[in-house]
């Protein structure tokens, strides 16, 4: 099984740990397409505080995240799982998981990002502000210049295992599954039950829930199908929305009455 995350818009600080070594993270094929994205995004950020600031859409209260960002290169690194905070984050606890629940977290989750591309929790990067609805004056829109790279190196990363995506919309841009792999990707979202609507935070909190049911449970569904019946055991309710044609995904619906 692959699950793919959206990351955090607010990060932990990197602390004293040693800088990031770009050879060292998960999925080299995307190396070099993170090398330009970093190096665009210091120069950048260590040429001209105010533009950066406006390519970023960061308010002045965030001025601070343009000089986190020139000096990447040194900042120390930590794992990914650790940089990664919010409600999604929160609810999912991997610091919290046992230590056959963590490998399972190492081998599984894979975290959407406007700077790397994508991670696993256990690659050492440094805290960060770029997300993938930026727009670099060089590369343009991130969410369409990660496209090919991905396109590349994600069918591979997928196997041929359940994929699950809770990648929020802007994420999701990077990469769309296709063909086969479609048709063992299930997209998850989360309502409201009385209302049948979708609420943000909710919506996180309960996917983080979801991922960690998942890993502290030990179930490895295969397919969808197999997907459907795990979360039904795990005490969700569940509607499916099976693809009318083939190379398209599945959507699932998971409904919580409470909003919390």
């Amino acid at each position: 099984m692959l699950v793919l995350l959206p990351p955090s818009e607010g990060k932990a600080a990197s602390g004293r740990g040693a800088p990031l070594k770009p050879e060292s993270l998960s999925l080299p094929g995307l190396a070099g397409a993170r090398a330009a994205v970093l190096d665009e995004l210091v120069e950048l950020c260590a040429a001209d505080e105010d533009k950066a600031r406006d390519v970023l859409g960061l308010s002045e209260g965030l001025r601070g995240e343009v000089a986190k960002n020139a000096g990447l290169r040194t900042a120390g690194a930590r794992p990914a799982g650790e940089i990664y905070t919010g409600v999604l984050y929160d609810a999912l606890g991997l610091a919290s998981l046992d230590a056959a629940a963590r490998k399972r977290a190492a081998r599984s989750l894979l975290v959407f990002s406007g700077l790397w591309g994508a991670v696993r929790v256990t690659d050492r990067i440094p805290s960060y502000r770029c997300s993938m609805g930026v727009r670099l004056p060089g590369l343009g829109a991130l969410g369409a210049y990660w496209r090919a790279p991905m396109a590349e190196v994600l069918p591979e990363v997928a196997g041929d295992g359940l994929v699950l995506d809770l990648r929020s919309a802007a994420y999701a841009s990077a990469w769309k599954p296709k063909g086969e792999v479609a048709e063992r990707t299930a997209t998850v979202r989360v309502l409201h039950a009385p209302t049948r609507k979708v609420v943000s935070h909710f919506n996180k909190a309960t996917k983080g829930r979801i991922v960690r049911s998942l890993l502290t449970s030990g179930v490895a569904p295969a397919s969808p199908a197999e997907l459907v019946e795990a979360l039904r055991d795990l005490s969700y309710e569940v509607e499916v929305e099976e693809p009318a044609k083939a190379g398209r995904a599945w959507s699932l619906d998971v409904l919580v009455d409470e909003v919390h």
